[in-house]
């Protein structure tokens, strides 16, 4: 078995095993996240770089660059508070900003605001940034800035990534665009987890919470992992 395909391996053993631990409310289940969460993007960017498929890939750079922030996204959002919350967001924008330069390069020659998913994704926004902004403020004034930057920068991730040269091999483009469209629902569940649900009336229970930190989990690892199989494809 190649070295890349083992790593490709652990990471999917690691995600999935992450994945179950985040919704747990055991305190060995926090000390091991300790552990399995910041092993996630090292095991993904080794299986991604050492890939000879991914050799040649014009999207290589721009994907380690996005693994590498998501890797320091992840390991700050393993604290709490309003500043661990900052970096995570910070260094997640940072990889969103690298996957949209990959994607502006190897974008396709229509304009890209004619795009169906384009104008998908900015009525998205138009609708849920401003809304999660203004929320995230009643937390934390400094939060709602952050929030506004970094939808502005996710849903750039989303709108690029769908809108790929029509030269690159479509299952390139396919798992691009769904890799994305992951990473854009995985932070909608986490925006809308963390902001909107302290504001209602009722207190959520804690079996929602759980089931949404395992969504969360669960779609931004295979997020990483579709945007890295589409990097190494194109």
């Amino acid at each position: 078995m190649l070295v890349s395909t083992r790593l490709k391996l652990g990471y999917l053993g690691a995600a999935a095993l992450d994945t179950w631990l985040c919704g747990s409310s055991l305190r060995a289940a926090r000390v091991a996240r300790l552990v399995t969460k910041p092993a996630l993007m090292p095991l993904l960017a080794s299986s991604f770089a050492t890939s000879g498929r991914a050799i040649g890939s014009p999207l290589r750079a721009t994907t380690l660059a996005g693994q590498a922030f998501g890797w320091g996204g992840d390991v700050a959002l393993l604290g709490h508070g309003t500043r661990a919350f900052a970096l995570g967001a910070g260094a997640f924008g940072v990889g969103h900003a690298a996957y949209i330069g990959g994607f502006v390069r190897q974008r396709s020659a229509s304009p890209l605001f004619r795009a169906g998913s384009t104008r998908a994704a900015l009525r998205l926004w138009a609708v849920a940034g401003p809304a999660m902004a203004l929320a995230a403020a009643r937390q934390e004034r400094v939060l709602g800035p952050a929030v506004a930057a970094y939808t502005g920068l996710l849903t750039g991730t989303f709108a690029t990534g769908c809108h790929l040269d029509a030269s690159l091999p479509p299952s390139a483009r396919r798992l691009t665009a769904l890799g994305a469209g992951l990473f854009l629902l995985s932070d909608t569940v986490l925006g809308a987890r963390q902001f909107v649900l302290p504001l209602l009336p009722v207190d959520a229970p804690p079996r929602l919470h759980a089931a949404l930190e395992r969504v969360v989990m669960g779609s931004y690892t295979a997020a990483q992992l579709l945007l890295a199989e589409g990097a190494a494809r194109a």
